[in-house]
């Protein structure tokens, strides 16, 4: 009996290990279909009654995997001639700098680090380039874990309870309730900002005179919807617009857009105003939840910021629990 249960116990631990090895590469996606699937879930339950849970859930997939296709293709153009533009520049101040009357030993230090440097360069844009099948890739795998999310939301959500000891069901609901409450209280905060950022890019790129105000109203546009996408953010946008004004030679306004774009775009606000916001929802401490977002991102990236709350907030439901079952012992 022994050796059947140490035989399954490594039979389980083997599979867990190559199924985590399986999903790794998608984590990613996996964990922004669920955290937006949650969001759009109250629309779902609207859409449910008039046309079923499936075809709700396609419909709500579909919408998102377009939108998301959307935002593939404006993120490969953008940042593809910013890469040419930074291409360009670099190329014209190399062959500016050997044009002039240096030294011998400048020159041929200047010829080498161009001869490292260039082909560097355009090995690191042409791998960007290439990247976007990686990336249709892991939408595809955000669309399936999108639709099933919405599509078997209360099967999933009874199988949870369902897989709590009955001993700890009340400590359990507990749980469930506090990561419920960060988890929409860092939703809303997330959509919240998310519009203001838009707003404030339009208002910026007009201010400093980047476009006209119909080419700020697109930027805002991206600015909100970039927000949403890992690594990138907003500042893509205000760097666009400042790399574009210090191409023609208005550096002033350059360092102006950059800095209204660090401190009310991105990354600022996404580590001061956003702790505030979740933490008036969740009764939770500004620091802690800076804390758990700051630490959370350093740790595990973009989505740190809604994982590092939400592990801090159900620290300090597993400390009151201990707490609780110390007391009762002692008395």
């Amino acid at each position: 009996m022994r050796a059947s249960t140490v035989v399954l116990a490594a039979l389980v631990v083997v599979v867990l290990y190559l199924s985590w090895r399986v999903v790794s590469p998608f984590l990613e996606p996996i964990f922004f279909a669920l955290v937006l699937a949650y969001a759009a879930y109250p629309l779902h339950e609207r859409l449910s009654r008039r046309i079923g849970a499936n075809y709700s859930a396609l419909a709500l997939s579909i919408g998102f995997f377009g939108l998301g296709v959307f935002v593939a293709f404006e993120l490969a153009m953008i940042f593809v001639n910013l890469l040419n533009s930074i291409y360009s520049s670099v190329v014209s101040s190399f062959n500016w700098l050997l044009g002039l009357p240096l030294p011998s030993e400048v020159l041929g230090f200047l010829e080498g680090f161009r001869d490292q440097l260039i082909p560097s360069l355009s090995q690191y844009i042409s791998s960007q380039a290439f990247s976007l099948p990686r990336y249709l890739l892991q939408l595809l795998v955000f669309f399936f874990a999108f639709y099933y999310t919405l599509a078997y939301w209360e099967g999933i959500s009874r199988e949870i309870r369902a897989l709590m000891p009955r001993k700890h069901r009340e400590l359990g609901e507990e749980i469930m309730e506090r990561v419920n409450k960060t988890l929409s209280a860092l939703v809303r905060a997330w959509l919240l900002l998310n519009v203001a950022k838009g707003i404030l890019m339009a208002l910026g790129f007009v201010a400093f005179g980047v476009s006209d105000i119909y080419t700020a109203i697109v930027a805002g546009f991206l600015t909100f919807l970039f927000s949403f996408v890992p690594l990138f953010e907003g500042w893509m946008i205000w760097a666009a617009g400042a790399l574009y004004l210090a191409l023609n030679g208005s550096y002033f306004r350059a360092i102006g857009i950059a800095v209204y774009g660090f401190v009310l775009v991105s990354p600022l606000p996404d580590y001061t105003v956003r702790p505030m916001l979740v933490a008036r929802d969740t009764d939770l401490d500004e620091t802690l939840v800076f804390i758990g977002m700051i630490g959370g991102s350093l740790a595990m990236g973009l989505k740190g910021l809604i994982v590092g709350p939400i592990v801090l907030n159900l620290l300090l439901v597993l400390l009151k629990e201990w707490k609780r079952v110390i007391e009762t012992r002692v008395s």
